[in-house]
């Protein structure tokens, strides 16, 4: 059988490239790493993942022709803390955004967008500290919904590195705010293996339940 390729928008991140390694051990799924600079690509070429340059200041037509036999997108691009808010507009919203587009032009109708766990609570922006990053993704959650698309919105809470528990709580509470980053990406697996997630937008922190679990019994 023939694996259904996964583009990884953002792979080179923490996340995405955990996510990349996950789905090359999957039965069903193959990664195809979307990088944005040349000097990455040694990186993938290690690992023996496929990979495209996937930069998100090009035309939706231009990202559309990238997603030829792609399945399904995973959105996991960020403009990061070292860059201006201008950037964060840029990346974190418009790209996103061109991104759907793209993946609605080219009939891909799989589509998970990792977001953040107070996109959807304005009443917690003001004090973050990160208030545009929170407006831009948002706002692009809010396309996504409005799409065509088959999505999953994910909003993990703080990430942290280290090895993931293999738990996790759908929830969060006063004492809920974290999640590691190898749980985040091993979520994404399990959320593109169960339909039962589709039009689904989760809050993911540190839990108690296994991740497969978690996920069937939505």
């Amino acid at each position: 059988m023939d694996k259904k390729n996964v583009l990884v928008i953002g792979a080179n991140g923490k996340v995405g490239t955990l996510l990349v390694k996950k789905l090359k051990d999957t039965k069903e799924l193959a990664p195809v790493a979307g990088i944005r600079k040349p000097e990455q690509v040694e990186k993938f070429d290690k690992l023996g993942v496929q990979h495209i340059m996937f930069d998100l200041t090009a035309t939706v037509e231009e990202l559309a022709a990238k997603m030829i036999d792609v399945h399904a997108v995973v959105f996991s691009a960020g403009s990061g803390g070292h860059t201006g808010y201008d950037q964060t507009l840029v990346i974190d919203l418009d790209g996103a955004i061109k991104s759907i587009e793209a993946a609605e032009k080219m009939g891909v109708k799989r589509y998970i967008m990792v977001s953040g766990i107070d996109a959807d609570s304005r009443e917690n922006w003001e004090n973050s500290g990160i208030k545009p990053y929170y407006i831009a993704k948002h706002y692009a959650d809010r396309f996504l919904k409005s799409s065509k698309l088959e999505y999953t919105i994910l909003r993990p809470g703080l990430l942290l590195d280290g090895e993931g528990t293999g738990s996790i709580a759908l929830e969060a509470g006063a004492n809920k705010r974290q999640i590691f980053r190898d749980d985040v990406a091993s979520t994404i697996v399990e959320c593109l293996t169960n339909d039962n997630t589709i039009g689904q937008s989760l809050v993911l922190v540190n839990g108690d339940q296994a991740i497969d679990s978690s996920v069937q019994q939505l």
